[in-house]
């Protein structure tokens, strides 16, 4: 026999779930430390400094 199910809590998980992984995408992607958005900052204009060096002329 088949077990019963509340339509209603499996969509209420199902919403929670969603949301809760929302808010850890938006944790990872906005929880950072301004030492660790200016380290990573760095970081990058670093990296465009040493590829634009790097560049050939196109005159």
């Amino acid at each position: 026999m088949s077990k019963v199910v509340n339509l209603n809590q499996v969509r209420k998980q199902k919403s929670r779930a969603k949301k809760r992984a929302e808010g850890d995408e938006n944790a990872a992607k906005f929880g950072r430390t301004k030492a660790q958005r200016d380290a990573e900052k760095q970081q990058a204009e670093r990296a465009r400094a040493h590829l634009d060096a790097h560049l050939r002329d196109s005159e």
